[in-house]
């Protein structure tokens, strides 16, 4: 396996959808670059072109995924094994996929996840959105389970800020490490994601999305 994620890493997700003036290879290298220099101990990206340039960068531990956006399926984030075999020789540590239960054009969790380990020597990280999806994926074999997906899919309400309170349940039943994931806005909220148990906290629009962040200060202009 490759390098794990430290217990306490603040992970800085780097991506920029196709509508953003950001999005390119150069700009996320220098989005991670400059976020490892500003104490990230993990980088999360999509994307072969991202993951590659960001890999030449940094040496910290990279989460890796690859959206495939299809309209027949729910599931986009690593649907299948090409995709995590892609990403792998681009440079990932750790495969992030969706595990939730969601139609997919792809490999079912139960048989991709333990492939990924076996054959690419990569951990997996499962994106879920329930308690449920969260102790299957860990008994399929994921090395750590991710709140990413909590109030995304018709399975779980969206709260306001993070949901804590999944994190919570699955820190006290999941037996594999907890990454807390999902509009997490301040580092006070990062700090009570860490005291409830979280290996990591992944942090993305707060960080490295400055349109929407200017949009948050605009809003307060007269």
């Amino acid at each position: 396996m490759k390098q794990p994620l430290r217990p306490g890493s603040l992970v800085v997700s780097c991506q920029a959808h196709a509508d953003n003036p950001l999005q390119g290879a150069g700009f996320m290298r220098a989005m991670a670059l400059a976020a490892v220099q500003g104490g990230a101990g993990g980088i999360r990206a999509e994307g072969v072109a991202d993951i590659a340039a960001i890999r030449a960068a940094v040496a910290v531990p990279l989460i890796g995924l690859l959206k495939r956006w299809d309209a027949r399926y729910a599931v986009y984030i690593t649907p299948g094994f090409a995709d995590a075999a892609a990403i792998v020789a681009a440079g990932c540590d750790v495969v992030a996929l969706d595990a939730t239960s969601g139609t997919r054009d792809g490999e079912a969790p139960g048989l991709l996840i333990p492939r990924i380990r076996a054959e690419l020597g990569v951990a997996v990280m499962a994106d879920i959105a329930t308690l449920e999806e969260g102790l299957a994926a860990a008994a399929m074999g994921a090395d750590y389970v991710g709140t990413t997906l909590a109030g995304y899919t018709p399975a779980r309400a969206a709260t306001t800020g993070p949901d804590l309170e999944l994190l919570r349940e699955l820190v006290a039943r999941c037996p594999v490490p907890v990454v807390a994931e999902g509009r997490f806005e301040t580092p006070a909220q990062v700090a009570q994601a860490f005291a409830l148990g979280a290996r990591a906290v992944v942090v993305g629009t707060a960080i490295t999305n400055p349109r929407e962040i200017t949009r948050r200060f605009a809003a307060a202009a007269p």
